[in-house]
């Protein structure tokens, strides 16, 4: 019985994990390093896995992990198009909500890797924590078990290149949004609605007013917001 290994720090991952553990027991042994500290050559050789999945994975993977294991990690993204950090946010901010769930070989340059498998997402709608969860969910009850059972051959991206920059924590201020309209401003908040992110935010004076939870309801936008002292 093969071993796979899933490595993620994400509690919606986590959670999947133990689903997808529970109903492929008998056809894998399922193992999970759930702290980047753990993440090292040392570890993986005494679980000695056939695939390595890493979902919603932000660090560098070692060159002797990814050398010596086929290493499959998740990208949000129709690749080539969007390689690079901040892939939901950058697809939002530039209007593209018919995405794509990208599973690629892990490989030295940032999302180049050959490609196993696609699966269409829809990002047009929800928080970027429902998103995530959303993007699990694909991840880990259709993408990985369709590897296990066919074991595709993964292929050369191709099309053309298109690059996305990380975002930076400055980037979530509202100010930055060059078009501020209602559909505009909805985008950006819930682009930003995540645990660990930096969400939308505004500067009053001493003041930070961070925005989150928001809809739109008969033409206006609805949401929270907490204040605070900008330090």
């Amino acid at each position: 019985m093969n071993n796979i290994l899933i490595v993620t720090i994400k509690d919606w991952n986590i959670k999947n994990y133990f689903k997808l553990k529970e109903n492929l027991y008998k056809e894998y042994n399922f193992h999970i390093i759930d702290n980047k500290e753990e993440l090292t050559l040392d570890n993986i050789r005494k679980i000695n896995p056939k695939y390595i999945f890493f979902p919603h994975w932000s660090w560098i993977i070692p060159e002797n992990i990814y050398k010596n294991y086929e290493c499959i990690l998740f990208h949000m993204t129709d690749l080539p198009y969007g390689r690079g950090g901040s892939p939901l946010q950058n697809l939002i901010i530039n209007k593209v909500y018919n995405t794509k769930i990208s599973a690629i070989k892990v490989s030295k340059e940032l999302d180049e890797g050959d490609v196993y498998l696609k699966e269409d997402f829809d990002i047009s709608k929800g928080s970027a924590k429902e998103i995530y969860e959303n993007a699990s969910k694909l991840i880990f009850k259709k993408l990985i078990p369709n590897i296990l059972r066919q074991n595709p051959t993964p292929v050369r991206q191709e099309g053309d290149i298109v690059l996305f920059k990380r975002r930076t924590p400055e980037q979530s201020n509202i100010k930055t949004l060059n078009d501020i309209s209602i559909n505009n401003l909805y985008d950006f908040i819930r682009m930003l609605d995540a645990p660990s992110y930096p969400k939308a935010y505004l500067e009053l004076d001493n003041l930070k007013i961070e925005l989150s939870e928001v809809i739109i309801k008969d033409g206006k936008l609805e949401g929270r917001f907490e204040v605070s002292k900008d330090e």
